[in-house]
């Protein structure tokens, strides 16, 4: 038997923001990244729908990029004040997830860290509020899955927090909040997108319903990110769609090696998450692929690329990758990005043992061990042919 959770409702669309002013409540806690949603009108937006529908409201600034354990810690004492019945979270992945994880804190302040990363461990919530996840990004899709990842600022370890429990009651998905969005955030972002629909597609976990919601994520995003990236709105509106419907695949089939990696190295070395997906894609599929080519040569057939057999289809797939690397300026390599070669190499075996231990490896099409995970990192630093 499986499982498919995904919010209850999913409002999108231009202004489906619009649609807070329909849900019941007495008070929410909205938590935010910087001022831009201040600035923007965002904010403001969101907040006066809430007073039209009848609930005050209480706003978190200051969300950092990665959430820490102690921005956590200081949303859950102010939630245990304010005593919340809504927790919205509002922006990329890492204010949504902070929300998720502060949620979490509110309703079991003598939860551990510790205990919350065991995979589908967590207790029941919504003993005291329900969430409400709005993206302004198209990547993360945070507001439709089932994690939340918070980053230890003291160790640069991630917490990768997984459980349905943590599913938001409702996902806003507003296409006219990604309009402003950079082109640099706009490739990271839409790479990231694409991983998330790969990996769910090719997972141990996959079903038929989330290898639907992969595929058409896949097809979206090869054939709009080029236009969001040059700032065709439809495009970029197209993405914010293609992202949702990755969440919904990868927060139930799960994901592999790929978020694995760069969930042990994306703080450590200050690469962007879904550049260090985008960096690390082609080399998991080469990996992956020696033994489990099938849906890898699905995916290249769907998206009519060259090759008659599945190995010359897998390359298609993996080419595919590299020219989007290169059409949206993302390194090919981690030495490329900058990555330092002695503290890389220093790093090497812890990096490869905790990306093992990694919830996202256990639904990895392929089985890794230590020893071939340096190898893999290798391989990726180096910018080589995977041939193991």
């Amino acid at each position: 038997m499986t499982r498919f959770t995904i919010p209850r409702d999913v409002f999108m669309g231009d202004d489906a923001i619009s649609n807070l002013t329909s849900i019941k409540g007495k008070k929410a806690y909205i938590v935010i990244g910087s001022e831009r949603l201040k600035k923007d009108g965002t904010l403001g937006k969101v907040e006066g729908y809430l007073k039209e529908a009848g609930i005050e409201s209480k706003v978190f600034i200051g969300v950092e990029h990665d959430p820490s354990v102690q921005t956590v810690k200081k949303g859950v004492a102010e939630m245990l004040d304010y005593q919340p019945d809504w927790i919205i979270g509002i922006g990329g992945g890492s204010p949504i997830d902070a929300a998720k994880a502060m949620w979490l804190f509110y309703e079991y302040p003598d939860f551990t860290f510790e205990e919350a990363i065991k995979p589908f461990n967590l207790p029941e919530l919504r003993k005291k509020a329900r969430f409400i996840g709005i993206t302004t990004t198209s990547g993360t899709a945070t507001e439709v899955t089932s994690f939340s990842v918070i980053t230890d600022k003291e160790t640069g370890i991630k917490y990768p927090i997984a459980d349905f429990n943590l599913t938001p009651d409702i996902a806003i998905v507003d296409t006219n909040l990604v309009l402003t969005l950079t082109p640099e955030v706009v490739a990271n972002t839409g790479l990231d997108v694409l991983t998330h629909a790969i990996e769910a597609y090719v997972s141990t976990m996959a079903t038929p319903l989330t290898d639907a919601l992969a595929m058409k994520a896949i097809e979206m995003t090869v054939a709009n990110l080029a236009g969001s990236f040059k700032e065709d709105m439809t495009a970029r509106k197209n993405m914010h769609i293609a992202q949702n419907l990755a969440g919904m695949a990868f927060s139930n089939a799960i994901l592999g090696i790929v978020h694995s990696m760069a969930h042990k190295t994306g703080d450590i070395f200050t690469i962007p998450h879904g550049m260090a997906n985008a960096i690390y894609l082609s080399y998991a599929i080469e990996y992956n692929a020696k033994t489990a080519p099938k849906k890898y040569a699905e995916i290249a057939t769907q998206l009519r690329l060259s090759g008659s057999t599945e190995q010359e289809l897998v390359k298609s797939l993996v080419d595919l990758i590299k020219n989007m690397r290169q059409e949206f300026n993302i390194p090919a390599s981690l030495k490329e990005f900058g990555v330092n070669e002695a503290e890389f190499l220093d790093r090497l075996p812890s990096l490869a043992k905790t990306a093992v231990a990694d919830p996202c490896t256990g639904t990895n099409p392929r089985t890794i061990d230590d020893a071939t995970m340096e190898n893999l990192y290798r391989a990726a630093y180096y910018g080589e042919e995977v041939n193991f």
